[in-house]
């Protein structure tokens, strides 16, 4: 099992060894993806399903509430449609009680192995500006590669705030450009001049290099973590 679908534990057959064998089935696939050094998206993956169990864990009503409701019909007065909630027996809430408590040292567990992994990759990894960085950070450009390898992958970086209904927060944007080969001639000095002749709207970018020693998956690793590299440098 690839995924867990979101309320996979309110779907279905509640049986604890139905649910175990569907964690279980998609830790596989998880620990598959590690092995292969791919952390995202399982390792979101983990914490968001963690979380949501954690949220049950200490809440029995959003349990409940999460359950798929029984379609009464129409309410034609206030235009919308009736619903009624699912009963949850003693026994029912006790199996998925026993669900919860067997899941979520299991989904931590494979949450610390994926944290373990980026911990490593991102300490082998070395982020450096390229010229003289200037002032505005928020736009610019990513040159990603790895040790013995003369690929470059340029990114285009826009450094965004989101904002939901408790806090403000910062995300950054990457973009494929296009990749290059690295000679003594396409230094990375000079990629970024290409780049400053090519795209004139920003004439002295921020550019930044990030290079990893090891060959990972470009889109399931490299890539996320130097997000979060370079987040760091322009915050």
């Amino acid at each position: 099992m690839k995924n867990l679908s979101e309320n996979w534990i309110t779907e279905g057959w509640i049986d604890f060894e139905y649910k175990k064998y569907l964690l279980l089935a998609y830790l596989n696939h998880v620990d598959s993806q590690f092995k292969e050094v791919k952390l995202y998206p399982p390792l979101a993956d983990l914490i968001h399903h963690y979380s949501k169990l954690k949220s049950f864990e200490e809440n029995k009503e959003g349990i409940k509430a999460s359950f798929p409701k029984l379609l009464q019909g129409p309410n034609w007065s206030e235009m919308k449609m009736n619903y009624k909630p699912l009963f949850i027996d003693d026994e029912m809430m006790k199996q998925l009680e026993d669900i919860i408590s067997f899941s979520l040292p299991q989904l931590k567990s494979y949450i610390e192995d994926g944290k373990n992994i980026y911990d490593f990759l991102e300490k082998e990894m070395l982020i450096e500006p390229i010229g003289i960085s200037p002032l505005y950070q928020k736009e610019g450009y990513a040159l990603l590669s790895f040790d013995n390898s003369k690929d470059i992958f340029i990114y285009r970086y826009k450094v965004n705030l989101f904002q939901n209904s408790i806090d403000t927060f910062k995300g950054i944007m990457m973009q494929l450009i296009k990749s290059v080969r690295r000679s003594i001639v396409n230094s990375f000095e000079q990629i970024k001049m290409d780049l400053i002749r090519t795209y004139k709207e920003l004439p002295n970018p921020a550019t930044y290099s990030i290079q990893c020693q090891h060959k990972i998956p470009l889109e399931e690793s490299f890539l996320p973590i130097s997000k979060r590299l370079l987040l760091k440098k322009v915050e």
